[in-house]
């Protein structure tokens, strides 16, 4: 069995945001030469997440609307967390919206269902972030 490390970075210039990373993790995909096995996606920042969905804009809207419905960033005082800080509602979101995802991989594919992409979810942006890329199998 291989295995195989990559961390990619991210900045979203925003303090909220979706990425479509499915085409680096591809990349990692094409560089570990591993054709069967199992790849994990992790976000490596609390107040960040991985998550599989549909890369189609008007969803992406909706899931801004629900998050911040869920756990919204104002008012800032209503969190404890935010002593000193105002990024409670991002550790929040990065609960709802999970911290990795597994794809299987099968004939040197990522082996995704219809419309299925990963997506990097930032809830506290506007600095460098790290995802973990992590490959195993023949």
């Amino acid at each position: 069995m291989k295995s195989f490390r990559k961390e990619l970075w991210f900045t979203i210039p925003t303090r909220r945001g979706f990425l479509n990373i499915t085409p680096q993790v591809d990349d990692c995909l094409r560089e570990s030469g591993i054709s069967e096995g199992l790849c994990l996606v992790n976000a490596m920042h609390i107040t960040a997440s991985v998550f599989v969905n549909d890369d189609e804009r008007g969803l992406h809207q909706d899931l801004e609307v629900w998050l911040e419905k869920l756990a919204p960033y104002e008012p800032v005082a209503q969190y404890r967390h935010n002593i000193g800080e105002d990024n409670a509602d991002a550790h929040l979101k990065r609960s709802i919206m999970g911290r990795e995802v597994i794809v299987a991989v099968t004939k040197g594919k990522l082996d995704f269902g219809p419309w299925e992409q990963i997506f990097y979810g930032e809830f506290d942006g506007r600095r460098k972030k790290r995802v973990l890329v992590k490959i195993i199998g023949e």
